[in-house]
């Protein structure tokens, strides 16, 4: 999206004022996504924000920073797409960024959710017996994670990274939650890799194969997932409409 685009959709955005202590955009424009394109993105700088073709779904995980099985509401909220572009009151802090998409949410959407807590079967991340096979690293050049599954293999690099960072990745990759049990302090670096089943295999066998290459993957390190259950923060959707208030 062009920068002059972006300035012209802000420009017509609903402003936002931060009350009742609620971080907000200062600028925000909201719009119904009917391409029918499955892929999505989101582009952001130290300004701005510009989401494209986000499902209504992942909006919300995004605002309250939480994984997919941890939000539970209408169905449908899976098939609605927005493009979003927003602008951050200067100098904005990173962890007011979910908030004030969560305001949004409730001002164009009227979002209203509450929290619970449900046990569910997931796992936590624990040092293997044979201990841990990496050492911390100097994490003052900064983190980052990358992944990506090519050629029915899966490829993870990790440079200055938590365990409990790890342990996100995890979960997003298995669908589950996974807590960082391993007591190990500071960052760490290293790469990953481990084999994707056959494609053409059912959803199931193709899930129990890979959780036994990853964990397989994780053991090269001195890692282990145990399987067990393990309290799990739900947002519950008690309302959302299907259509956002006008721009």
């Amino acid at each position: 999206m062009h920068m002059r685009s972006v300035c012209l959709l802000l420009a017509a955005g609903a402003v936002f004022a931060q009350t009742d202590g609620h971080p907000a955009f200062e600028a925000a424009f909201v719009k119904a996504n009917t391409t029918g394109s499955g892929s999505s993105s989101t582009n952001g700088t130290k300004g701005q924000v510009v989401m494209v073709n986000q499902p209504l779904k992942r909006l919300v995980e995004r605002a309250y920073n939480v994984r997919p099985f941890q939000v539970t509401g209408p169905e449908w909220m899976e098939n609605v797409r927005f493009d979003i572009t927003a602008k951050y009151p200067e100098n904005t802090r990173s962890s007011d960024r979910p908030a004030m998409l969560r305001t949004l949410l409730e001002d164009r959407f009227k979002l209203a959710t509450h929290m619970e807590t449900k046990e569910m079967p997931g796992y936590t991340l624990v040092v293997a017996k044979s201990g841990l096979k990496v050492t911390p690293v100097d994490s003052s050049a900064g983190s980052g994670t990358s992944s990506n599954d090519s050629n029915n293999v899966a490829t993870l690099k990790v440079t200055s990274i938590q365990m409990a960072e790890l342990a996100d990745y995890l979960a997003r990759r298995l669908d589950a939650a996974v807590v960082d049990r391993t007591g190990a302090t500071g960052a760490y670096t290293f790469e990953l890799h481990w084999s994707l089943d056959d494609p053409s295999a059912g959803a199931a066998a193709r899930g129990a194969a890979e959780f036994a290459a990853l964990q397989e993957a994780i053991g090269t390190v001195g890692l282990h997932l145990q399987a067990t259950k393990v309290p799990v923060e739900i947002v519950v959707v008690d309302h959302i409409e299907r259509v956002p208030t006008e721009n």
